[in-house]
């Protein structure tokens, strides 16, 4: 399975903000992807008022500022790919917009979360040990993440499983990025993302989060790496 930007892109590419690679970065052109559950539906985990927050201002403000900004003719997926290539404004906001599509739909209500497919189980238990010893990594990284940004689970270009972090908007799928690949899965360690209800606690933030992770879609994600 080797990776290339583009197709890895693709394949990850959460279905609201495909949608927008095949149409040009015209007036509007970005949109807002609706959240796949009510705002207060990740309650206690997320508050509503976080979600409405989050998503209805912060993730609205990335969409409309590549409006502005975007060159016309680039879809989603070049803005990604190839964020060093472009200026900041352009990178922060690809990547913000992207970064959160695919984090809405990592996420499900605590009953709705389904389980990890065993294929997504051994491949972890492989590297990490166990979920729990994996889970306590992931924490630790994201927690250890100095100011803003998000931490991953990712299948790298070593066709590996790997938790890395990026600053700000940043991701896995572009050039910038230190370590490269796929993700599987991602947290916001944005203060926005939680300091409503955690304050500055971030590591009980990363705790509970896992009470929402959409396993059934991390799995499929997996699944659909390992295809390509």
């Amino acid at each position: 399975m080797k990776h290339t930007m583009s197709i890895v892109a693709l394949s990850v590419l959460p279905l609201a903000a495909m949608a927008q690679t095949e149409t040009t970065p015209a007036e509007g052109a970005f949109t807002l992807p609706d959240l796949p559950y009510a705002a207060g539906a990740l309650d206690p985990v997320i508050s509503a008022e976080t979600m409405e927050l989050h998503h209805g201002r912060h993730h609205q403000s990335f969409v409309d500022t590549l409006n502005d900004e975007a060159p016309a003719g680039v879809s989603l997926e070049d803005l990604v790919a190839n964020a060093g290539t472009y200026p900041d404004v352009i990178r922060n906001n690809a990547g913000g917009h992207w970064n959160h599509s695919f984090f809405w739909e990592t996420m499900a209500p605590a009953d709705s979360v389904g389980e990890m497919s065993e294929a997504l189980s051994q491949a972890i238990t492989t590297v990490y040990g166990s979920q729990q010893e994996f889970q306590t990594a992931f924490q630790d990284a994201g927690a250890g993440q100095f100011g803003s940004g998000w931490v991953w689970l990712i299948i790298n270009e070593q066709d590996q499983l790997q938790i890395t972090t990026t600053p700000n908007q940043d991701n896995p799928l572009m050039d910038v990025a230190e370590v490269q690949g796929t993700p599987l899965l991602g947290n916001d360690v944005w203060e926005h993302a939680y300091y409503l209800t955690y304050n500055n606690r971030r590591a009980d933030y990363l705790e509970s989060w896992w009470d929402v992770v959409n396993w059934a879609e991390v799995s499929d994600r997996y699944s659909a790496a390992l295809a390509e």
